[in-house]
């Protein structure tokens, strides 16, 4: 139906006889002469009808917004004094000889250069959406995004393996999605949280580098980075360690990010550990544009009279730290509180503070504080020492226990850096994280959970302490972040079943409970599973950070809201009863638990 694409019309095309098609992106009658802009996914054309061609002219005084028109056409140079430099085709125009509407339109319910539409009108009308330029932009760089890593992962000898999507239930991490089973009364399927187990047989299977780009599913409470589907770049090796795996993965999203927006990346990504990660930021996903440190000030405040600081720092699992803000001492008591709420969302009961308005006069006179009258000189001046503050500083303290004052502390660190500016500018800093914890203790239930999943190997070295001393054991688990994001992560696998069986006894998962859940895999181990380990990456994430967008729901063509719903389908939704009686399923009251 069409000889060219809208926006690839320039001045090589001058004289020649043209069809386009696309979208009348607006329409202008210019004292006769008609003009409209004419839109497909690579860009805008002006058609201009002149009343000479009546038929066609009188068709055009019909069109209006998001008609689909078929337009027959001369490219012409524009006038003198009426090229557009802004436009690709800003050089030219074209003189419409015959115009067609293949479709019209209602009155759009937004007009597509209108900034201020809210998201909820956006995804329920995402189909119109999607024809914005910001959108057509976000959606193809995630093509190219994809092709890109392809193009990586052939030439590495990677091959694309499609992994199950009706699962078996393994409840170890997120809820899972189920699937109620017509044909197996009373049973379920799973959606897959991830292609973990089955990337792993597939090692098992001779297979050595597989990848897929896998659609993974989530029941989980939602944030700006979470969808309760997403999709990941999942790969898995074999006969590699972690630093070769590393490298491919550093080496791939370094030839991505230059291949589809010309950014160079580092040469070598730094490597810190999880405990220097927290220690230092707060956070085991810190963003290195950000010029705050968090400094640990636990064993300074054991002898104060603060009873915050002094509890905090005589507990087992207690820490003081504290955070300074250069400049800090000219932030008004309402922005002081207004940081206080937001650090009570991670747990911390508050948030105490000193302005340091002389650095020669360790009391109340030189330090603003209602705590500086209960810590005596020797702690304010250690207080001042490590955290190098000077005169017009202030220093916020978080003194609580080590996983509440990093969450609380290290978010605070993220916000005041961007808001106040404290960041490296136009730079992309990425980093990969190492020597996660194997475990965390689950203080509800008091047990240890996988700090990544139950299949990650713990360091070498570490094994023996997976009986008697698991808060101990190292993992050999590798997070990549770039700008504050996890973009990607992965381990090394547990390759031999008696270590595999010994951390699901860590995790205390019996026996008969991990043959239940997991015997295929345990029962792969014990015939010849080569070492193995893998990576998997945020293809949502990744889409997201390039873009500049706010959020991922801005690089999936059709997301779910926060609550987990799909505007535009009105999804999830109700089904009649005779699919629930097929399914054996019976719905319960909404006023019953």
């Amino acid at each position: 139906m069409r000889t060219h694409y809208c926006g690839e019309l320039n001045a090589k095309h001058i004289n020649e006889e043209v069809v386009l098609c696309g979208w009348a992106h607006r329409r202008r009658d210019h004292g006769g002469v008609i003009f409209i802009d004419l839109r497909d996914r690579f860009g805008l054309a002006q058609i201009v009808i002149d009343p000479d061609t009546k038929d066609a002219f009188k068709i055009a005084e019909s069109v209006r917004n998001e008609f689909v028109l078929k337009v027959k056409c001369k490219v012409r140079a524009r006038p003198a004094g009426t090229v557009n430099k802004n436009l690709p085709t800003g050089e030219v125009e074209m003189l419409a000889s015959e115009l067609e509407i293949l479709n019209p339109s209602l009155t759009p319910p937004f007009m597509l250069d209108d900034d201020s539409i809210t998201e909820s009108i956006r995804l329920e009308n995402r189909f119109m959406d999607l024809r914005r330029d910001e959108m057509q932009s976000n959606i193809i760089l995630r093509y190219e995004i994809s092709k890109n890593i392809r193009n990586y992962l052939d030439k590495e000898k990677f091959i694309e393996i499609e992994t199950p999507i009706l699962n078996k239930s393994t409840p170890e991490g997120a809820r899972d999605y189920l699937v109620p089973s017509r044909v197996h009364h009373g049973e379920f399927f799973a959606l897959p949280q991830s292609p973990q187990l089955f990337k792993q047989l597939l090692m098992v299977s001779g297979f050595d580098r597989y990848y897929q780009i896998a659609r993974c599913f989530r029941d989980e409470d939602l944030r700006a980075d979470r969808q309760p589907e997403f999709t990941q770049i999942d790969m898995e090796t074999s006969f590699l360690d972690e630093s070769q795996i590393m490298d491919i993965s550093e080496n791939m999203i370094r030839a991505m990010f230059k291949a589809v927006k010309d950014i160079d990346l580092p040469e070598n990504f730094p490597r810190i550990t999880y405990e220097e990660a927290i220690n230092r930021f707060g956070s085991d996903k810190p963003d290195m544009r950000v010029n705050l440190e968090l400094v640990d000030l636990t064993d300074e405040m054991k002898t104060v009279d603060f009873k915050v600081f002094a509890s905090a720092a005589n507990q087992t699992n207690g820490k003081v730290a504290a955070l300074k803000i250069p400049g800090g001492a000219n932030l008004s008591r309402s922005e002081i509180d207004t940081y206080t709420e937001f650090v009570k969302i991670y747990g911390a009961k508050g948030l105490a503070y000193i302005k340091i308005n002389d650095i020669t006069q360790l009391n109340e006179s030189g330090l603003q504080s209602p705590i500086v009258k209960n810590i005596h000189e020797v702690a304010l001046k250690q207080i001042i020492e490590k955290t190098s503050a000077e005169n017009g500083d202030l220093v916020f303290f978080g003194a609580d226990k080590r996983k509440i004052v990093h969450e609380a502390l290290g978010a605070l660190r993220e916000k005041i850096g961007h808001e106040k500016n404290f960041l490296i500018k136009d730079m992309w800093t990425p980093l990969w994280v190492v020597d996660f914890p194997m475990f965390e203790m689950d203080e509800e239930e008091k047990r240890w959970n996988a700090l990544h999943h139950p299949f990650t190997a713990p360091n070498d070295g570490h094994e023996e302490f997976l009986d008697k001393n698991p808060e101990k054991c190292l993992s050999k688990a590798y997070d990549m972040v770039i700008n504050g994001w996890e973009v990607g992560g992965g381990s090394i696998r547990i390759h031999k079943q008696d270590i595999q069986a010994k951390v699901l006894k860590a995790l205390n998962i019996s026996d008969a409970e991990a043959e239940e859940k997991f015997g295929f895999l345990l029962k792969a181990l014990q015939f010849g599973a080569p070492p193995h380990g893998g990576i998997a990456f945020g293809l949502d994430r990744l889409t997201t950070l390039l873009a500049g967008a706010e959020s991922i729901r801005d690089v999936i063509a059709f997301p779910k809201t926060q609550k987990a719903q799909c505007l535009l389908t009105e999804a999830p939704s109700s089904v009649d009863e005779k699919q629930l009686r097929e399914l054996h399923i019976k719905v319960r009251p909404k006023n019953v638990s």
